[in-house]
């Protein structure tokens, strides 16, 4: 293996020199959180707020947030303090944002499909809103005015009856307004596990929701995941892990575009991962000098030069090459700075979000161009979506048959009801058909 240290840590790698073990290994997640271990803790956290309900998520909501006092219920008073407090220009970018989100989302909106598939027999297919949804922002040291639009305008467009958002405490002035403009009118000061718990089975004050939706850490992941096994419990959006980007560049792309969208996904957390592939070597080596200067003027420095220590640049052998290593990786933001990245749209199979050109950064997808930032991470992009307003709607079909339509498809119905050995089946038909045959 071909590999050198660059100043700002990311690894350079020769793919061709690499074997299958090691394109596998340097291809692979920043490891999770002992999975033993975080499975049992979470599991105790849920059957506390099984058993405990608000005394338990309140214990809980002290212990990990420090919230003060003993309420964790924000009122509509609360939020329009907050829309008061804020200033014209943060209100304005959010509500840019909101609009270029429902306007795309609004697209979506499914007709009623209805086909007379026989004369006589018409099928439809209908969606209906989910009832009550939980819409889960993640807390921490930025408050993400995004995700509520993210998950809040797609529940809205739908027709969702029951909106409910929880997020750590201290919760943003941001966050308050985000959800007025969204719908959103019951809010809980409430993260972590435990938050999750009380959506999917509910508390004296948190009513149990259908189905949970946001991101979050390794708890909020976990819990995600073990409510949506328990039949008893809420179905989720997706499975989603830390934040991470591909970049395909080409000898004409920009380095310092490059890097920034690099960073921009570093800058998440420590363990987010940020990839380069490109045929050129030059490319590599250019990005990587600008990725130490980048580094230096970041206010989350410490955060993201975490992440590029485990992230990695590919020298490949042409574009058709760095195609094929990221679908293999199927990222969850996939950008291409290549001369014609449209040509290249078709052949990528696998990611969240891709972002065409040297004029599309990744940033505006996270939010402001319309799309939804929420998308599965961890390779899950071979086989699940980015958010839309598909996931906040299901799905359910209505048939109808005249007598002649009936009269039409009998014959296939009864043979092949006979032929599973299912009489009742074929009763429910032969019946109907004998007093069609009487009258």
């Amino acid at each position: 293996m071909s590999s050198g240290n660059k100043p700002s840590g990311m690894k350079t790698v020769n793919w061709a020199g690499l074997s299958s073990e090691e394109h596998k290994q340097l291809l692979s997640r920043p490891a999770m959180a002992d999975s033993a271990s975080l499975g049992n803790t979470v599991a105790d956290i849920i059957k506390a707020i099984r058993l405990q309900g608000d005394s338990a998520l309140l214990d809980y909501t002290k212990r990990f947030d420090k919230l003060e006092g003993d309420c964790f219920t924000k009122t509509e008073a609360d939020i329009k303090q907050a829309t008061a407090r804020l200033g014209s220009n943060i209100k304005d970018a959010i509500k840019t944002a909101y609009e270029q989100v429902v306007k795309f989302h609004q697209a979506q909106v499914q007709d009623v499909i209805r086909v007379e598939t026989m004369p006589g027999v018409v099928c439809e297919m209908h969606t209906q809103a989910i009832e009550s949804v939980g819409l889960y922002i993640p807390g921490g040291s930025a408050p993400l005015p995004s995700t509520v639009i993210m998950t809040g305008a797609p529940a809205q467009i739908a027709g969702c009856t029951r909106l409910v958002l929880c997020t750590p405490p201290p919760i943003a002035d941001e966050i308050l307004y985000a959800a007025s403009l969204c719908g959103v009118h019951e809010i809980y000061t409430v993260g972590g596990a435990q938050a999750i718990a009380a959506l999917a089975y509910g508390t004296e004050t948190i009513a149990a929701v259908d189905k949970i939706f946001g991101p979050g850490n390794a708890f909020v992941t976990e819990a995600k995941r073990q409510v949506s096994n328990d039949f008893a419990g809420a179905a989720i959006d997706m499975p989603a892990g830390p934040s991470e980007v591909l970049v395909i560049a080409d000898k004409n792309a920009d380095p310092a575009f490059i890097a920034a969208d690099l960073l921009s996904q570093a800058e998440h957390g420590h363990d987010s991962q940020s990839i380069l592939v490109t045929p050129c070597a030059k490319i590599a080596e250019l990005t990587a000098i600008e990725l130490e200067k980048q580094l230096a003027v970041l206010e989350r420095k410490e955060i993201a030069e975490k992440a590029i220590a485990h992230s990695v640049s590919f020298v490949c052998s042409d574009i058709i090459e760095a195609v094929e290593i990221s679908n293999r990786y199927a990222p969850e933001h996939l950008i291409v700075q290549t001369e014609n990245p449209r040509d290249l749209q078709p052949k990528l199979k696998n990611a969240g979000s891709i972002f065409l050109g040297a004029w599309t950064p990744e940033s505006v997808g996270d939010y402001a161009s319309g799309t939804n930032h929420v998308l599965p991470t961890y390779g899950y992009t071979r086989t699940y979506s980015s958010l839309g307003l598909a996931d906040f709607v299901k799905r359910y079909t209505v048939q109808e048959l005249t007598q002649d339509g009936l009269r039409s498809l009998a014959p296939t119905v009864t043979c092949l009801a006979a032929a599973e050995g299912l009489t009742a089946h074929k009763r429910a038909v032969t019946i109907r058909m004998d007093k069609l045959n009487k009258q």
